[in-house]
């Protein structure tokens, strides 16, 4: 693999699939021209359908570090950029008291390099186009978070007080990855490039299972992916994802089923309908999920 930027779209979505991601020609797209731009790319879809996996795989296929911040409800600076290591500060104040060093030699001492550890946004600065960053699920961190990282994407820089201002040479590429738990703030919408991924076709999905599971019956991938796009189309808190197809299909693998009917249906369940409610209504319909009477 090169971290050369691909030619045009088609080179990159050859590079996608031939890394067993089968990204439609829109998502190629907006990839490619965040690559040849360095502008973030912001996506937003249904749980497991591909958003995080893009970042994964276009650090392979660019032979670039994945540096990846998980956003969650209370996520602050001190999580994703850096933070000092205060117990290594501890034990130099002890050494400093001894030397009877000034203020002034204190702090330099005390808020040099070798007491900083970094974060994942401070790495990926420091990296620039030696990595991928992945902000993934930016909509479980609040607005304060969200704010904080407007300089950072417009910039590329961060400021530590006790060291000054540190900017990227060159830019990482940096996807955003967000399920909508809540609306984000138009001011990072403006710094992003956007892409919403749906659910994949029957055919398209079909061609991502049998891509990831080479050995699946071809019948059995047909009637797995039309039994999901059935389930889609009821009313459940958690409708399955890519992802769950190709647990299902998996798990089916994995007790020699070469087809799909009610009973190995309800046997497997657990892979692809993942809430206890969401198992009772699939259950009463399970007849209509597989295709049977």
């Amino acid at each position: 693999m090169s971290n050369t930027v691909p030619a045009d779209i088609d080179a990159l979505a050859g590079l996608l699939q031939a890394s067993g991601y089968l990204p439609d020609r829109g998502l190629t797209t907006a990839a490619f021209i965040a690559i040849k731009l360095g502008r973030p790319l912001l996506l937003e879809g249904e749980v497991g359908v591909g958003k995080t996996e893009l970042a994964q795989t276009l650090a392979a296929i660019f032979s670039r570090d994945l540096i990846r911040l998980q956003c969650y409800e209370g996520i602050d600076t001190n999580q994703a950029l850096y933070e000092w290591d205060y117990a290594r500060q501890m034990l130099q104040i002890r050494a400093l008291s001894e030397h009877q060093l000034t203020d002034d030699e204190s702090v330099d001492a005390l808020f040099g390099e070798k007491f900083l550890i970094e974060r994942p946004l401070l790495a990926a600065v420091r990296a620039g186009d030696r990595c991928v960053l992945l902000i993934d699920e930016i909509d479980r961190a609040d607005d304060e978070f969200e704010a904080f990282l407007l300089e950072l994407l417009s910039q590329f820089q961060v400021t530590i007080p006790e060291i000054g201002t540190i900017k990227a040479v060159s830019r990482p590429l940096v996807v955003l990855t967000s399920n909508r738990t809540r609306e984000l703030h138009d001011a990072l919408k403006r710094r992003c490039l956007y892409h919403w991924i749906d659910y994949p076709t029957s055919e398209r999905e079909e061609e991502i299972v049998r891509t990831r599971i080479p050995d699946v019956p071809e019948v059995l991938a047909a009637k797995a992916v039309a039994a999901v796009h059935r389930l889609r189309g009821l009313e459940l808190a958690k409708p399955p994802g890519v992802a769950e197809t190709l647990d299902w299909v998996e798990a089916l693998g994995a007790i020699g089923a070469d087809d799909l009917d009610a009973r190995v249906a309800m046997d497997t369940l657990g892979s692809v309908v993942k809430d206890r409610d969401d198992l009772d209504v699939v259950r009463r319909r399970i007849g209509d999920i597989v295709g049977v009477d």
